[in-house]
């Protein structure tokens, strides 16, 4: 992990107009004027395990322009159900910031890390803007480094963990070799391997008794389903951490859905949902032998 400063971000302001990512084009605009801070609609939470958003959000500076990105009504529901004013918020694979943004405007302290440098950039890009809509001061603080190694953050400190990781290749967010250790360029196996070390770390600089959040989806090869999204399930599992809730997140306007397969007559229904886990680090072995007992499993390290 290498802290990046606003300063640093600001020289690479001057020498960029824009930056790369996978084989996508993002404008880099720098100081923005923000005259919506929240949804139009702010008042209805998900109260469900399936949760559905037709219209991504473009509140603040969020943007679809981003490569897989998630909707920042997924980040803002996760926040406002599981922190609280000034608790300490983690994404390590923030992309563009989205979650970062959002814990911006709902006053948390936050951590933004990702592997890709030029994302990086394109977070404090979305985060540069006035806002003064906290009572209290927060810090935000953004990295580059790797999510499976979190060495600048220390055991048991962080409130609530939130991000949208790779779902193996299904989209590259680096061109193979640019960018070292990328888990999108990764074979399946040893992406899923990288992710035991992700869920390692999560679970290490996590609080007793708190959540974190991951949004994951499936994929097909030869036209047969592979499940990504229990192969990260398992290895969570046994890295310790409980299952809170699965919820299923209805995907809109997938760009392969949409552009492909929808045009085809297909053996196969195609895959229209992600899996948005919500895990809980146990306060003691003993919770976490009751629950895995209870549960009927044989999994963790315990």
């Amino acid at each position: 992990m290498r802290i990046v400063s606003f300063e640093e971000y600001s020289e690479f302001l001057k020498r960029h107009e824009h930056v790369i990512i996978g084989d996508k084009r993002i404008a880099l605009a720098g100081k923005k004027t923000v005259t919506q801070y929240r949804p139009v609609d702010d008042s209805v939470l998900q109260r469900t395990t399936v949760w559905s958003f037709p219209e991504r959000g473009n509140w603040a500076t969020h943007r679809g322009d981003y490569p897989g990105n998630w909707s920042p009504y997924i980040p803002r529901n996760l926040l406002l159900k599981y922190t609280e004013v000034c608790d300490i918020v983690l994404d390590p694979m923030m992309g563009s910031g989205t979650s970062i943004v959002e814990s911006r405007l709902l006053c948390r302290n936050a951590i933004g890390m990702d592997i890709n440098y030029n994302a990086v950039m394109v977070a404090f890009d979305r985060l540069n803007f006035h806002y003064d809509g906290c009572k209290i001061p927060i810090e935000i603080r953004l990295y580059h480094g790797d999510a499976r190694d979190l060495n600048l953050i220390s055991s048991n400190s962080i409130d609530f963990i939130l991000t949208h990781p790779p779902y193996g290749k299904i989209i590259s967010y680096s061109k193979k070799g640019e960018v070292t250790g990328d888990l999108s360029t990764l074979p399946y196996r040893d992406y899923i391997e990288a992710m035991g070390k992700v869920a390692e770390e999560f679970f290490r600089v996590l609080k007793p008794g708190k959540y974190c959040a991951l949004l994951i989806g499936d994929t097909r090869k030869n036209k047969h389903y592979v499940p990504i999204a229990y192969d990260i399930l398992q290895v969570f599992l046994e890295s310790g951490f409980i299952l809170k809730e699965n919820i299923i997140k209805i995907q809109w306007n997938t760009t392969k859905t949409s552009k492909v397969w929808s045009k085809l007559e297909n053996d196969f229904y195609l895959i229209a949902h992600e899996n948005l886990f919500v895990f809980r680090k146990p306060v003691s072995e003993s919770e976490y032998r009751k629950y895995k007992f209870s549960a009927g499993r044989r999994y963790g390290k315990i």
